[in-house]
């Protein structure tokens, strides 16, 4: 069994940061991919960043040079550094893992809100 638990989000004025924190338990295979998501109101549910076990990232588009993501390896987690936010950032963030044999299942944190103001 394994779980995700994220924490971090809320209001934020836009031009403002957050930092968003998940931390994962269970049988987690030593390789994987860990990466946060975002699905806003009426729309899909789109990657934001990921980032291999090796260190390896990408980004959206949306979101480069202003988010960064990164992990700690020993305590199987991963945060996300929200820069220069917009209100186009508002959505419910969820941390995603991918983990054992191939192909990976996905396992997903329960979401936390991020809104961005003008």
């Amino acid at each position: 069994q394994v779980q995700l638990v994220e924490s971090g989000g809320g209001l934020v004025q836009a031009g403002g940061s957050l930092r968003l924190s998940c931390a994962a338990s269970g049988s987690i295979s030593s390789r994987n991919v860990m990466g946060w998501y975002r699905q806003a109101p009426g729309k899909q549910r789109d990657v934001v960043a990921s980032i291999w076990t090796s260190g390896t990232t990408n980004y959206a588009d949306s979101v480069k040079g202003r988010f960064t993501i990164s992990r700690d390896n020993a305590k199987n987690a991963v945060y996300l550094q929200m820069n220069s936010l917009k209100p186009e950032d508002t959505a419910v963030y969820f941390c995603n893992l991918k983990s054992g044999p191939l192909p990976p299942r996905d396992y997903w944190g329960q979401g936390t809100q991020v809104t961005v103001s003008v």
